[in-house]
C-alpha cells in the first residue's frame, strides 16, 4: 500500500494538458528555453545533436509523449531558443547542473527522462552527478561511447556509402574529427549524408524544413562542446552501476551511432528494444517506438505497484 501512495504521488507531480513556456535563468545567469506540457510522469527530454535542440521531438513525437507524460522540453544552453554562457562553460557537469536547477525551479522532486544520440551521454553524466534525481531513462539511439560510434559505424558506413574503404581508427592518418568532416562532407556533396540515419531521403527533407521555423537558432554548444573530454568518455562500463530502469532503444539500421552499439550496454534492470529503423524513430517507423516506451511506462507501473 505505501508503495501505491508513492506512486500515485509521483503521478501527482504531472502539470495540467495545458502548454507553458518559460526561460529558467542557470545560477550562472544563462536562459534556458523550457516548455512543459503533457500530464502524468514528469520526463525532461535531454537533446541529442549535439546542439539539436527539442523541437523537432516536440514536434514530430510531442502528441504521444504529452498523453503519456508531463513532458519537459529543454534547449540546453547554447542550443536553440536558449542563451550562450557568457564564461565559455559546456562542460558535462555544467550542463547536468543545468538540469537539476531546472528540476528545482520547476517544483519536481524527481522525474523521468528520455535521451536521444549524444543525449545518451547527458543521461550518465546526470545519472553520476545526481544520482537520485532520475527515477528512469529512456535512452533512444543513444551512444554511450563517442569513439565507438565513430569508429565501429560511422566511418565504415559513410565510407562503404561513398565506394571506399576504411582503414579504421588506428590506421587513420587524420585525426577522428578532421576525418568525420571530410567523410560528412563527402556524402554531403554526392547527396547521401541521409543514408547514415535514414530510410528515406524525403524524411530527412522533411527534417531540414523545421530549421527555418525557429527563428535566430544558437548553435554555440555544437560548436564548443568536442573540447571537453568527459563527453569522449566510454559511459559503457558505468551502466553496470546505475540501478533505476532503463530502456535502451536501438536502430539496426542506425548508422550514427551504430546497430551493434547495445553491446556490452549492463543496465542492471534493462529493457532492450530492437527496432529496424534508423537514427531517428521519433520521424520513421514511430509506432515501435511507441510499444517500446508504453511498454516501459507499464513496467514502471508494476514496479510501483508491488
Amino acid at each position: 500500500m505505501k508503495k501505491l501512495l508513492l506512486f500515485l504521488v509521483f503521478l501527482s507531480l504531472g502539470y495540467t494538458a495545458s502548454a507553458e513556456e518559460k526561460f529558467i535563468t542557470t545560477s550562472d545567469g544563462v536562459e534556458l528555453f523550457v516548455k512543459i506540457e503533457g500530464t502524468g510522469i514528469p520526463c525532461l527530454y535531454i537533446h541529442g545533436g549535439p546542439g539539436s535542440g527539442s523541437y523537432w521531438f516536440e514536434k514530430f513525437f510531442g502528441d504521444f509523449m504529452e498523453e503519456h507524460f508531463t513532458m519537459i522540453y529543454l534547449d540546453q544552453r547554447g542550443v536553440g531558443r536558449s542563451g550562450s554562457s557568457e564564461n565559455g562553460d559546456y562542460s558535462m557537469q555544467r550542463l547536468t547542473q543545468d538540469f537539476e536547477e531546472v528540476r528545482e525551479s520547476l517544483g519536481i522532486k524527481n522525474w523521468l527522462t528520455l535521451g536521444h544520440s549524444f543525449g545518451g551521454l547527458l543521461q550518465m553524466g546526470y545519472a553520476e552527478n545526481y544520482p537520485q534525481a532520475q527515477n528512469g531513462m529512456m535512452m533512444i539511439n543513444a551512444t554511450l561511447h563517442l569513439n565507438e560510434s565513430f569508429c565501429q559505424s560511422w566511418a565504415p558506413k559513410a565510407s562503404e556509402f561513398l565506394g571506399e574503404n576504411y582503414v579504421g581508427c588506428k590506421n587513420d592518418t587524420l585525426p577522428l574529427m578532421e576525418r568525420m568532416g571530410v567523410l560528412g562532407n563527402k556524402l554531403r556533396e554526392k547527396d547521401l549524408f541521409w543514408k547514415m540515419a535514414y530510410a528515406n531521403k524525403e524524411n530527412q527533407a522533411i527534417m531540414d524544413s523545421t530549421w527555418n521555423e525557429v527563428e535566430n537558432w544558437n548553435f554555440d554548444l555544437g560548436n564548443k562542446v568536442w573540447a571537453y573530454e568527459d563527453y569522449w568518455r566510454n559511459f559503457k562500463p558505468n551502466t553496470k552501476e546505475v540501478s533505476i530502469p532503463v530502456l535502451f532503444f536501438y536502430g539496426t539500421k542506425d548508422y550514427m551511432v551504430g546497430p551493434d552499439h547495445y553491446k556490452e550496454v549492463q543496465f542492471p534492470d534493462m529493457i532492450l528494444w530492437k527496432s529496424e529503423v534508423g537514427h531517428i524513430p521519433f520521424q520513421e517507423n514511430t509506432e515501435d517506438l511507441k510499444k517500446a516506451i508504453l511498454f516501459y511506462k507499464n513496467q514502471l507501473s508494476v514496479l510501483n505497484h508491488n
